[in-house]
This record gives structure tokens, C-alpha cells and sequence, in this order.
């Protein structure tokens, strides 16, 4: 069984930027709150993602590694809009990997870092640019800033 126990934080500053990240684009086939069906292209790599509920910061999830051109006309054709865009940018800070995502277009502005975890109770070292825990605040979900973008977000309050 695939299990993805993740949490999520803003981002302060830049001082955890070094290097260029990879453009990321996803959107979402079924996107609904007990799971999701996901399209994402990164880099040369697309995959087909497969979610069910959240528990906690849990989630069953699995992943197939589908062909790149399949991903782009499924992006097109069957995807909920608008397509997340962001860049995304792998960070080791204390021997653990961060995934820090600068969203595009609808969502510019908007910064989150991610890290994975082995279990919910797992420790790590927090990095100095890390900002408020977002894990458990549904705005910050990919699949809920398709619905309303973090550009917008004025306008649903």
C-alpha cells in the first residue's frame, strides 16, 4: 500500500534558494475530497497520481510513470482548469530533502515547502526560512488552488 505522510509550511525568505528548479505542470481529472486523480509533468517525467482522503497529514497515494505526450493531451483534454504551473525546487537542508514549490500564473505568489515523512510523529530539524505549518489548511491543497486560486482568495472571503 502507498502512503504519503507530508507536511507543509510557507516560506519566509529566499535564503533556502541555490540553484534553478524544474517547471511543473498538473491538473486534475477527478478532484474531489475523498481522492483525487492527478496528471503532473515535471521536467521529462509525467506521472499519473492517485490519492484517496486525508487522515490526519496521511493519504493513500500511488503513482504510475506515464508517456510525456499521453500527459500533455490529458492536460488538455481532460483536466479541470486551470493547470497548476510552478517551479519546483529540491532542497537538502539537515539530510533531509525539501520540495519547496513557487506557484505561477493563477497562484504567483504563493510559496510552500514540503517534506515527506516516514510517519506523522517523525522529528526533523525545521530550517530557518521555514514559516507557518499549513498541513492541515485545505486552501494550501494543488487540487483545492484549481478551485480557487491563491490569487482570488481575497474574493472568497
Amino acid at each position: 500500500m502507498g502512503l504519503e505522510i507530508e507536511r507543509k509550511y510557507l516560506v519566509r525568505d529566499d535564503s533556502w534558494r541555490i540553484g534553478e528548479g524544474r517547471i511543473s505542470r498538473q491538473g486534475y481529472i477527478q478532484n474531489e475530497k475523498d481522492g483525487i486523480v492527478r496528471v503532473r509533468i515535471i521536467g521529462n517525467k509525467a506521472v499519473l497520481t492517485i490519492k484517496g482522503g486525508t487522515t490526519g497529514i496521511t493519504r493513500l497515494e500511488y503513482e504510475y510513470e506515464i508517456p510525456v505526450d499521453e500527459a500533455n493531451e490529458m492536460l488538455e483534454k481532460l483536466c479541470e482548469k486551470p493547470i497548476i504551473e510552478k517551479i519546483r525546487h529540491e532542497v537538502v537542508e539537515a539530510g533531509q530533502k525539501w520540495e519547496i514549490d513557487e506557484f505561477l500564473r493563477q497562484n504567483a505568489g504563493l510559496v510552500i515547502a514540503e517534506i515527506e515523512l516516514e510517519r506523522e510523529d517523525q522529528e526533523f530539524a525545521e530550517p530557518k526560512w521555514l514559516g507557518k505549518e499549513v498541513s492541515k489548511d485545505i486552501r494550501y491543497l494543488n487540487a483545492k488552488l484549481v478551485k480557487e486560486p491563491y490569487s482570488q482568495w481575497g474574493k472568497f472571503e
